[in-house]
């Protein structure tokens, strides 16, 4: 009798260990999340194309939550060859504006893609961040100035779970998520 309840005070306690352990976000999870990010990266206009360099990355931080990150080109410009030893001042400036007005778009697709893997990833616990951060890549010519090199944003997934629910609206969706120009 004292064997059994011994053993089953073990199992109990073997119960009670696996309940308790958090749930983990495997690679073929983040996988389908990192070629959606890559599609909506590089989808952006056949006639002006931005440039995805390299592939979208995914990592589950064991509590802390999934951190994805990509590094992109928002527009496409001349490099400086032996055809061309010196970019025009009209290149450089053409490249800054379109840069900068590409920003908000950028913007906008990080939030959606923040939302996108709240709702994907339903093992993160709610308590945990999603971050989506893009290193944007600038030429040793380029006029850099409103452009960052990186921006990161990051937000719990309850917040962004009730976004997608419709139990808060667009304006406490931007106020929770924390962004930052690099």
């Amino acid at each position: 009798m004292k064997r059994l309840f011994t053993l089953a005070l073990l199992l109990g306690g073997a119960l009670w260990v696996g309940a308790a352990d958090k749930p983990r976000v495997s690679r073929s999870a983040l996988t389908p999340l990192e070629r959606s990010f890559d599609r909506r990266l590089d989808g952006w206009s056949v006639d002006e194309p931005v440039m995805l360099l390299g592939t979208t990355r995914g990592v589950y931080l064991e509590g802390y939550g999934a951190v994805f990150t990509a590094e992109m080109n928002l527009m496409p410009g001349p490099t400086i060859s032996p055809f061309q030893p010196i970019i025009r001042k009209e290149s450089i400036v053409r490249v800054h504006q379109r840069k900068v007005e590409r920003l908000p778009r950028l913007r906008e697709q990080m939030k959606e893609m923040l939302v996108a893997s709240a709702q994907s990833l339903d093992t993160v616990p709610l308590d945990e961040k999603i971050v989506v951060g893009v290193t944007l890549f600038h030429y040793s010519w380029e006029d850099v100035s409103g452009v960052p090199a990186q921006i990161v944003m990051q937000a719990q997934r309850r917040l962004l779970l009730d976004y997608s629910l419709k139990h808060i609206d667009r304006a406490a969706l931007d106020a929770g998520i924390r962004t930052e120009d690099l």
